[in-house]
C-alpha cells in the first residue's frame, strides 16, 4: 500500500543513504555515471558534428536537415518524461541500461541509413535513448552519494557531458571530416558503439539505488499520478521554478552552442579559430562542474548560485565586447563556458531534492524535459534574432535579460529548500 505521508509531503528528507566508502565523493555509482554522462555527451552533439559531411551524403535539403536535428530533441523530451516515470516503477539501475542500449544501438543504426525517412526513425529512437538516460544518472548519482554531498556527485557526473561534446569535435578531425562523405559514418559508429561496449560494465558494476529500493519497498505497488507527484504535497512551487530555471538556461546554454561559432566568424575569427574557441568552452565547463560541485552541498550553494549566474551574465557582456584577439576570446571562452555549464549544474543538484524518494525519477523527468524545450527554443531564438539584422554583440547582450530570469529562479529554489525544516 502507497504510503501517502511520504509523497504527500514536501521533499525534505536526505536524498541517499551512502553507498560508498563514507565521506568520499567519488564513489562507483559516481564515477560510472561520469562515464555515460560522457558517452551521452558524445551523442548528442554527434549529429551537429556529422551534419556537414552527412547532408551531401544523403542529399539532404535544409529543411529535411532540420527535421534530422529536430527528431533527436523530440525523441530527448519523450525520453526523459518517459525514463523518469519508469525509473520510478522499475529501478533507475534497469531503465538507465535500457536507455544507454538504445541511444548506442540506435546511434550506431545511423551510420547505415540510406536514406532521409530512415536517418529520421534512428535519430527519433535514439534521442528516446538519450532522454531516459540523464533522468537516471542524476537520481542514481544524487541517491547513492554519501550523505550531504549529492550536489557534487551530481555536478561531476553532469560534468562528463561537456566534455564528450568536446571528445565528439575530437574524433570528427580523426574520422578525416575534411576528406570523403563516408566520414560522417564513422562518427555514429564510434559515438554508438562505445556505449554498447560499456553496457556490460553497468551491468555487472552499477549498484541500484538502495534509497530508493527502500522507499520502494515501504511504498508498496501503488503510485500517485503524474499531476499529483509534481504538483502535491505543496510541490507545485518548487516545480514551477525549476522548470522554468531549466527553460531559461538551456535557452541560453543551446543558443550559445548552436551559434556561438558563427557569432565569432562575424567577430572577425577564423572558423578554425572559432571552433577552438567552443572547444574550450566545453572543456572549461566539465572542469568547472568537477571542481566546485562540492559547493553545491550545504548552505554554500545559495551563494555559489548567485556566483555563476552573475559570472554568466558578466563572461556574456565580455563575449560582445572583447577584441578579436584569439587569446583573450580562449580566455572568456574559458570564463563563459565554466559559468554557462555550472549553471546548469546548480539546477540538476538542485532538482533531486524536490521530491521524494519514492517519485524522484517521475519530477526529475519533467525537470529535464521542461530545459529540452529550452534547448529547442533557444536556437530558434539565436535564428530569428540574427535573421533580424541584430549583430553578434548584440545577440549576446540580448540573452543577460535571460540569465537574470534564470538565476533569479534557481536562487529562489534554493532559498525556499534551504527553509524547509529539517
Amino acid at each position: 500500500m502507497l504510503n501517502h505521508d511520504a509523497v504527500a509531503a514536501p521533499a525534505n528528507a536526505p536524498i541517499a543513504a551512502p553507498q560508498a566508502p563514507a565521506g568520499g565523493l567519488i564513489n562507483r555509482t559516481t564515477l560510472l555515471c561520469l562515464l555515460v554522462a560522457v558517452l551521452e555527451g558524445v551523442d548528442l552533439q554527434a549529429a551537429g558534428v556529422a551534419a556537414p559531411k552527412l547532408a551531401p551524403a544523403l542529399h539532404l535539403a535544409p529543411q529535411e536537415l532540420g527535421a534530422f536535428f529536430s527528431a533527436g530533441t523530440i525523441g530527448l523530451f519523450l525520453g526523459a518524461l518517459v525514463g523518469g516515470r519508469l525509473a520510478d516503477r522499475f529501478g533507475r539501475k534497469a531503465v538507465l541500461v535500457v536507455s544507454v542500449a538504445l541511444f548506442g544501438l540506435f546511434t550506431a543504426a545511423t551510420a547505415l541509413s540510406p536514406d532521409f525517412t530512415t536517418l529520421f526513425l534512428m535519430r527519433l529512437a535514439t534521442g528516446l535513448g538519450l532522454g531516459g538516460t540523464l533522468p537516471n544518472l542524476v537520481a542514481l548519482a544524487a541517491e547513492n552519494s554519501p550523505s550531504g554531498r549529492s550536489g557534487g556527485a551530481v555536478s561531476l557526473m553532469y560534468g562528463g557531458m561537456p566534455l564528450g561534446g568536446a571528445i565528439v569535435s575530437l574524433i570528427a578531425v580523426f574520422a578525416g571530416m575534411g576528406g570523403g562523405f563516408d566520414s560522417w559514418r564513422t562518427i555514429f559508429y564510434i559515438a554508438g558503439g562505445a556505449p554498447l561496449l560499456v553496457l556490460p560494465l553497468l551491468i555487472w558494476a552499477l549498484p541500484d539505488s538502495q534509497a530508493f529500493r527502500a522507499a520502494a519497498a515501504a511504498d508498496g505497488e501503488a503510485r500517485p499520478g503524474v499531476l499529483a507527484i509534481l504538483f502535491g504535497g505543496g510541490r507545485a512551487v518548487e516545480t514551477v521554478l525549476l522548470w522554468l530555471a531549466f527553460f531559461a538556461t538551456l535557452m541560453v546554454l543551446y543558443l550559445l552552442l548552436s551559434w556561438l561559432p558563427l557569432l565569432m566568424t562575424e567577430r572577425g575569427f577564423t572558423k578554425p579559430q572559432a571552433a577552438l574557441i567552443q572547444v574550450m568552452l566545453n572543456i572549461s565547463g566539465a572542469i568547472a562542474c568537477a571542481v566546485t560541485g562540492p559547493l553545491l552541498d550545504g548552505p554554500r550553494r545559495f551563494g555559489y548560485a548567485i556566483t555563476v549566474f552573475v559570472g554568466l551574465a558578466v563572461f556574456l557582456v565580455l563575449l560582445a565586447v572583447m577584441p578579436a584577439n584569439l587569446a583573450v576570446a580562449l580566455l572568456v571562452g574559458l570564463g563563459a563556458g565554466a559559468m554557462v555549464l555550472t549553471t546548469q549544474a546548480t539546477l540538476y543538484a538542485a532538482a533531486p531534492a524536490c521530491y521524494p524518494t519514492a517519485i524522484r525519477g517521475t519530477g526529475v523527468g519533467g525537470a529535464v524535459a521542461a530545459g529540452r524545450l529550452g534547448s529547442v527554443v533557444g536556437p530558434l531564438l539565436g535564428g530569428g534574432l540574427v535573421q533580424a539584422g541584430l549583430s553578434a554583440p548584440d545577440l549576446l547582450l540580448s540573452l543577460v535579460p535571460l540569465v537574470a530570469v534564470g538565476g533569479l529562479l534557481a536562487v529562489l529554489l534554493i532559498r525556499r529548500q534551504a527553509r524547509r525544516p529539517a
